[in-house]
């Protein structure tokens, strides 16, 4: 069983989940938030730590968003687009078991002291921002670097805040 608990967004996430791995889950209920559903998030972190598992989406995003400003310390689990589609829906409850256990064997936790080793620059000059197909290359090389799909703000954020070194950068480049 993990330590940590899951939080994701429905009750057909944590169905998925629990098909891939034995870990204890809080449902946020999309942005709904009922009036326990916090207070049990704080709890879990405080006791157990917990890991944000969201939808691929710009739902799951802010949600995401929203919990790690609550929870700094959280670790995060990212599910690529294309493995959490299915039957034109993109969520967790989509993902494969191979998807997700992958995805909480590479969670990633912010670095405590925030870096500033990636620019704008590096974004532009790897066409991942400002050409036709920046959503496609950041979408692939956040699956290959685990830090999932984001615009190019939060994507640059993620590179800083996760600690991905130039050389783990360079290389993922080259696989995309």
């Amino acid at each position: 069983m993990l330590k940590e608990v899951i939080v994701v967004e429905g009750k057909m996430d944590v169905i998925a989940v629990k098909k891939a791995v034995d870990a204890d889950c809080l449902i946020t209920n999309g942005f709904e938030f009922g009036k326990n559903i916090l207070p049990n998030i704080k709890a879990a972190y405080e006791q157990r730590g917990i890991i944000i598992l969201t939808d691929p989406d710009a739902a799951g995003e802010r949600i995401r968003t929203f919990l790690t400003k609550k929870f700094p310390k959280a670790k995060q689990a990212f599910v690529p687009v294309e493995n959490a589609t299915a039957n034109g829906d993109i969520g967790i409850e989509q993902a494969s078991v191979a998807a997700i256990r992958t995805a909480l064997r590479n969670v990633q936790t912010k670095c405590a002291n925030r870096r500033q080793e990636f620019t704008y620059a590096d974004l532009t000059r790897h066409n991942l921002t400002g050409t036709s197909n920046a959503v496609c290359r950041r979408a692939k090389l956040g699956a290959a670097l685990n830090i999932g799909f984001a615009n190019a703000k939060i994507f640059l954020r993620r590179l800083n805040d996760y600690g991905i070194t130039r050389e783990k950068f360079e290389q993922a480049i080259e696989t995309i």
